[in-house]
């Protein structure tokens, strides 16, 4: 395989696993040991690119929250550049484990190219199926509701938010709606459902719903991410994850109180509080 191609390879399994929530010194690595594959394709250097002629072939990776840029250099050649733009994120482990697994393998000689890369386009999407992400979206809030503070009522009407909450995302998703404005509809038919509950059951906790009932988009992942990246001194992936998790919040925010506000106003000044 030559230098491009394996290029391609590299970038492809880095885009994988910064698309799935993977951190970006992981990914660089990734791409790195896949990169430096390139000095034994031509004998130039051992498999962890280290020999007495180490300086033959260089590889250089870079990994940044919305992109990826990898360079496989040798002397009196052009260096072979790839630069990949990441639009989309989200949270996938088992794509990262897969592109873990199946990138050892490679490096460790045990899959030729062509097979890694058949495997690696064969990564789905989704691990699970639809109804199973939507069933985990209702179930969620329910299970939060106990912990904070509520009863039976509170749980079964975290659940009923949660299935207005799962219609929402759903329909969201297939309309390819911005997470910015997904996020706020979502936040604000949550608070709006919780308050017609308080209505319809004075002595339902309201709070603990609305709160129950937006854990699913709390950006936990992305801030634990944040954190790491920025003690490994990646500060540019960092701040940009930093950034990404407050943009969440905010939309959550922005959409919990524009709900609770909507509602206080149509319903004669507050009356559901």
């Amino acid at each position: 395989m030559d230098d491009k191609s394996i290029a391609n390879m590299a970038v492809l399994a880095g885009e994988i696993m910064l698309r799935s929530g993977a951190e970006t010194y992981r990914v660089e690595d990734t791409i790195k040991h896949i990169l430096d594959t390139a000095c034994t394709a031509c004998g130039d250097a051992s498999a962890t690119g280290r020999s007495d002629n180490a300086d033959a072939v260089r590889t250089e990776s870079l990994v940044m929250l919305t992109g990826i840029i990898v360079t496989i250099e040798r002397p009196g050649q052009e260096a072979v550049t790839v630069m990949r733009r990441v639009h989309d994120r989200g949270t996938n482990m088992h794509r990262i484990v897969e592109v873990n697994e199946i990138s050892r393998k490679y490096c460790a000689g045990e899959l030729p190219a062509e097979e890694t890369w058949k495997k690696l386009k064969s990564i789905k999407g989704r691990q699970y199926t639809v109804w199973m992400y939507n069933a985990a979206t209702v179930l969620v809030p329910a299970g939060f509701a106990p912990l904070f503070g509520g009863g039976l009522r509170e749980v079964l009407a975290a659940a009923a938010v949660g299935i207005l909450l799962a219609i929402i995302m759903t329909i969201g998703k297939r309309l390819r709606i911005s997470s910015f404005i997904l996020n706020m509809i979502c936040a604000g038919g949550v608070a709006v459902a919780a308050m017609l509950l308080k209505a319809w059951n004075p002595i339902l906790n309201m709070d603990t719903v609305i709160i129950s009932g937006i854990m699913p988009l709390v950006p936990g992942v992305a801030i634990t991410n944040a954190i790491r990246d920025t003690l490994r001194g990646d500060y540019i992936s960092g701040g940009a994850r930093v950034l990404e998790a407050f943009v969440t919040a905010a939309a959550v925010a922005i959409g919990a109180g524009v709900g609770i506000a909507a509602v206080n106003v149509f319903w004669q000044g507050g009356g559901l509080l």
